[in-house]
């Protein structure tokens, strides 16, 4: 609502300006200077009442910026009966207004997809009857039913034999856990299986879900908003300013030097070209499926040097896929996965449900199972084209088979076995993981070549599943078994280093995304707690696009410097010029036009930049670790 006001103010103020100015212009012409000068002073009035409020809004906050320059240009011009002059800077300052306000207005939303999925009722058993209650009304002890699907409303204990949750986007886990009678279940987490009871033992407003969404809200208002770029060399360009101004009346006794000096030196370039560029890398950085939400984090992304990621979803898939197929006998690798994937028809696993995925991109097909019989959590059961087929893991498999668990000591840490029998024998397994990303090492050396001195990786897996993954990756800081507000401690330790970019997709990455300098959210299967607390949002799932991102913000920037730079030091000149007398107030007032258009349409550069490496993205696949791909 702040931003959409503001927007709407800037949006009336500058319409206002164009439109006195115009009118003006049309009473010049027709030959009534006396109406034209009313109406520019009434026009450059509202303008510069709008430009003193807010100057004395931000020396409030003990802050001094550019605007002062501006404001002093068109009170003089005033004074002094240059009313033209007063319209134009008047036009010229609110156009900036209005494209920083535009800017700015992107910058933020409110946390609605996060609130969204926050349970609002639970079903409760009492008395041997289902009632659906609101959530502020369950307290501790109470038995609740969390349907296939749902979200845990509040912490508790299974009351059920056994319960499969998916807690990816509370711990990072890719893997749904196996919770038993007894268990502690986390609120926000998601039934993935069959209904279950849950005893309560927080309210709501104590529960993990609950607390997360605080650390959300009070990491985005500890973070102090980044003061503009052109406001950095306020305080020496406003002096030099003044001070040439003063010496031209000074000397000369003509105060209308000192008005030219002012509105040549109103410092449109500054106001101007900074949005611009930036607006324009914002633009451009979304056509490569990077969504910048504004100015400021373009212009932080620009000076990010360390990166902190998470592991699933980010750095790997977050979704598990098959990566070996072991046969224990004389049967095809792919008969065995067609005969498990055929009997995992029937289950809605979410284990079941890839290797089901996994056996249709091959091209097998799938019969029809019969005389199916599951246990949630263990395995399957059924006949396959007249063949009895058992799945499941490792210890329910051996023991239908009446023998010993062959043990897989040599599983690497992180990998989930499933085992296959066919008509009484073990056939084969199938070796089952959250993998690397392809050509994940590639795109790390891509991001140190885009300015990352030190990337570190801060995830909630075990720390021998972290360590496996990151093997060979050249990381240069690891931290595992991480919660929410831990990851949000690694954030500010980092910031020793230099700013800090966070890139993560899961609910428990919203906080340390909120707390960051940059906070990226993967955001096509991205949690959307995250997709609020980040300032960028790679649409394409693919971390690569973020190495685009980064050079289209540094080279956003460096235009938006250029175009500062050139536009100051032709001001300079033109302040020299007014004050030797050799250019009026409304020559300055054009004069600063024609540098106010050369630096916007430098500015504009910005969206015509081609990233290298959306250029090469894609090629990454070609380096991708062989080792991780499905047999």
């Amino acid at each position: 609502m702040k931003f959409a006001r503001r927007n709407r103010i800037e949006t009336v103020l500058l319409l206002i300006s164009l439109a006195s100015l115009l009118l003006g212009l049309a009473f010049y012409f027709l030959v009534r200077s006396e109406a034209a000068k009313v109406v520019w002073s009434a026009g450059a009035l509202t303008i510069l009442a709008a430009l003193l409020a807010e100057i004395f809004g931000d020396l409030r906050r003990g802050e001094i910026g550019l605007d002062i320059v501006a404001a002093l240009s068109m009170s003089a011009a005033l004074t002094f009966g240059e009313t033209l002059a007063a319209a134009v800077v008047a036009v010229m300052y609110s156009g900036g207004a209005f494209l920083e306000s535009f800017a700015e207005g992107r910058a933020r939303r409110e946390m609605q997809d996060l609130l969204s999925r926050v349970p609002r009722a639970a079903t409760r058993h009492r008395d041997g009857e289902l009632e659906d209650v609101p959530l502020e009304e369950i307290i501790p002890g109470d038995r609740l039913l969390v349907r296939q699907g749902d979200v845990v409303p509040v912490d508790g204990t299974i009351a059920s034999a056994l319960a499969f949750l998916d807690t990816s986007a509370l711990t990072g886990e890719s893997m749904p856990a196996r919770l038993t009678m007894g268990s502690e279940a986390m609120s926000g987490s998601t039934n993935a299986a069959e209904a279950f009871y849950l005893t309560a033992t927080r309210r709501a407003e104590e529960s993990t879900y609950a607390g997360i969404i605080r650390l959300v809200d009070q990491a985005q208002r500890s973070k102090a908003p980044m003061s503009r770029l052109a406001d950095r060399w306020s305080l020496g360009f406003l002096a030099i300013t003044v001070a040439l101004a003063l010496a031209a009346w000074w000397f000369t006794e003509d105060p209308i030097r000192a008005v030219a000096v002012l509105v040549v030196a109103t410092p449109c370039p500054l106001i101007l070209a900074v949005p611009v560029a930036l607006v324009a890398g914002v633009s451009r950085a979304a056509h490569f499926g990077v969504l910048i939400k504004g100015a400021k984090p373009l212009e932080m992304m620009a000076r990010i040097r360390t990166l902190v990621l998470d592991k699933t979803g980010t750095l790997t898939d977050g979704r598990p896929r098959i990566i070996s197929i072991d046969s224990y006998s004389d049967m095809p690798k792919d008969e065995i996965l067609r005969l498990a994937a055929a009997l995992d028809q029937a289950s809605k696993h979410p284990v079941a449900q890839t290797i089901v995925t996994a056996a249709k991109q091959r091209g097998l097909t799938l019969p029809i199972p019969s005389d199916v019989e599951e246990i949630p959590g263990d395995g399957i059961v059924g006949t396959i084209d007249g063949r009895s087929v058992i799945v499941g893991d490792d210890d329910f498999v051996m023991q239908r088979l009446r023998q010993k668990t062959n043990g897989h000591s040599n599983l690497a840490a992180g990998s989930t076995l499933v085992a296959v029998a066919v008509d009484g024998r073990l056939t084969g397994c199938l070796i089952m993981a959250d993998p690397l990303r392809e050509g994940a090492a590639v795109v790390l050396n891509a991001l140190r070549c885009e300015g990352i001195t030190r990337i570190v990786l801060a995830t909630g897996d075990r720390i021998e599943v972290a360590e496996r993954i990151t093997q060979g990756l050249g990381f240069d800081g690891l931290y595992a078994g991480l919660t929410p507000d831990q990851k949000v401690l690694t954030v500010l330790t980092e910031r020793k280093n230099g700013p800090v970019m966070m890139v993560g997709d899961g609910i428990n990455d919203a906080p340390a995304l909120a707390a960051a300098d940059v906070g990226v959210a993967m955001g096509v299967r991205g949690a959307a707690a995250a997709a609020e607390a980040a300032d960028v949002i790679l649409l394409v799932d693919r971390i690569d696009q973020l190495g685009a991102g980064l050079e289209i913000a540094r080279r956003s920037r460096r235009i938006a410097l250029e175009s500062v730079g050139a536009g100051i030091g032709f001001s300079v000149l033109g302040m020299l010029a007014a004050a030797f007398g050799y250019l009026t107030p409304v020559e300055g007032a054009g004069l600063q036009e024609a540098i106010d258009v050369a630096v916007i349409l430098n500015a504009l550069r910005a969206l015509h930049i081609q990233p290298y490496m959306a250029a090469t993205a894609g090629q990454g696949s070609s380096h991708g670790l062989s080792q991780q791909t499905a047999a």
